[in-house]
């Protein structure tokens, strides 16, 4: 099968692009609304971009009329948090995961706690073991509407449990990640493979 995603229409190269890069890690995204009220929403193109300075990437679509009410918040206050999902969130991921008013706190309908933050404003979600606290670095404009968020972690929170030699354990908890449609995993089948370098790439 040879496919030129560039010639499919929008949703169609979505849904193939989103089948062939999995496991995706999910940040739900918390934000402060311009009434105050508190934004969360899933974002399963997210990940790590540098160590030195710690930088995480979101990659936030547009919607059918303007922008997403994320991507809106983040370019006015500057911050938001980033709570990594287990399978104790998934029912809030997806009742946030809905197009709501800008009004609306999805943190509310979802029945979740907000934790405060140490060195921003935005509140994190209390029920998410690792949250981390971002200032903006950078909007990249992608064509087509999107938005690639760059954010610099002023402060992390991790569960006590969970940490152990410098590190989070992954053995101690269940990361959530997105794979095509309407699929997920749980990432519990872990396994070691030591090689000679450290760190990634070549």
């Amino acid at each position: 099968m040879d496919i030129d995603l560039a010639a499919l229409d929008r949703r169609s190269a979505y849904r193939a692009m989103i089948s062939m890069i999995i496991p995706r890690p999910i940040a739900f995204v918390s934000t402060i609304g311009p009434a105050g009220n508190i934004n969360l929403a899933p974002f399963s193109y997210f990940n790590g971009v540098s160590s030195t300075p710690p930088i995480v990437s979101i990659s936030v679509g547009p919607k059918r009329a303007g922008h997403k009410d994320t991507r809106s918040n983040i370019k006015r206050a500057s911050e938001f948090v980033v709570n990594v999902v287990v399978p104790e969130l998934m029912e809030g991921v997806l009742v946030s995961a809905t197009d709501h008013p800008p009004e609306v706190s999805e943190l509310e309908l979802a029945r979740l706690t907000p934790a405060p933050s140490v060195k921003i404003k935005t509140p994190g979600v209390h029920e998410s073991p690792i949250r981390m606290e971002c200032a903006l670095y950078k909007i990249v404009e992608v064509d087509g509407g999107t938005a690639l968020i760059l954010g610099r972690i002023v402060h992390a929170h991790i569960d006590d449990a969970l940490w152990a030699d410098g590190r989070v354990d992954p053995h101690r908890l269940t990361f959530v990640g997105r794979l095509g449609d309407d699929f997920y995993c749980r990432v519990n089948d872990v396994f070691e493979a030591k090689g000679k370098k450290p760190v990634s790439g070549g």
